[in-house]
């Protein structure tokens, strides 16, 4: 039991900087992998199908779904996004924790699926700041960064139900902070009995 993988979900509102935190947090562990996530929305350039996304047409995708290979899924701007089993399973298989970046109502769906799931979520030191660090990108229009804030609102309320929350203040102790949680969650009683076991059983 000590050497099987754990789920965890990664989720934050946009710009709160959770692919930063990721990127970094995959460089310091060796134990962890990201569950490539599944999409029906055409490939952009520089991506690369199975790194990215595993990019799907709409019919796969649907079939999939039906044939109980996708574990949560939404529909966003006329695309799919979900989850798919063999992904999570592949990492858990070979030993490792299994990291699935979602938002909210996927997150909630996998709790569902998943009760032993770790859930994490990652805060803006503060709205302004949030509004302020989308400002920063100068990628998107006054009034799509002002849509964004609105649903960070909407998703924040959602934090509740995750089980660890990490503000992202300052990005190296925001990575320590997630670093922290995964060895946490091994170090959970239920997850180490195979070892007191083992002890107690050289006592007798």
């Amino acid at each position: 039991m000590e050497n099987k993988g754990l789920l965890f979900v990664v989720s934050a509102p946009a710009g709160c900087g959770k692919d930063t935190i990721l990127g970094e947090f995959f460089k310091r562990t060796d134990t962890a992998g990201y569950a490539v996530s599944a999409t029906t929305r055409a490939m952009r350039e520089g991506e690369t199908d199975g790194v990215h996304y595993h990019f799907l047409s709409v019919d796969d995708f649907k079939k999939k779904i039906a044939n109980g290979e996708v574990l949560e899924y939404t529909e966003y701007c006329g695309n799919f996004y979900g989850t798919l089993k063999k992904s999570v399973d592949d990492l858990l298989e070979q030993g490792k924790d299994a990291v699935l970046k979602i938002e909210v109502e996927g997150a909630m769906n996998i709790r569902k699926k998943f009760a032993d799931a770790c859930l994490v979520f990652i805060l803006p030191p503060s709205l302004e700041v949030l509004e302020n660090r989308l400002r920063g990108r100068g990628t998107e229009t006054e009034e799509k960064i002002l849509e964004r804030t609105a649903q960070a609102k909407t998703e924040l309320k959602f934090a509740e139900n995750y089980d660890y929350l990490i503000v992202n203040d300052d990005l190296n102790e925001a990575v320590e902070d997630l670093l922290a949680v995964f060895r946490a969650e091994k170090l959970r009683k239920p997850r180490r009995e195979g070892i007191l076991k083992s002890i107690e059983g050289e006592e007798s």
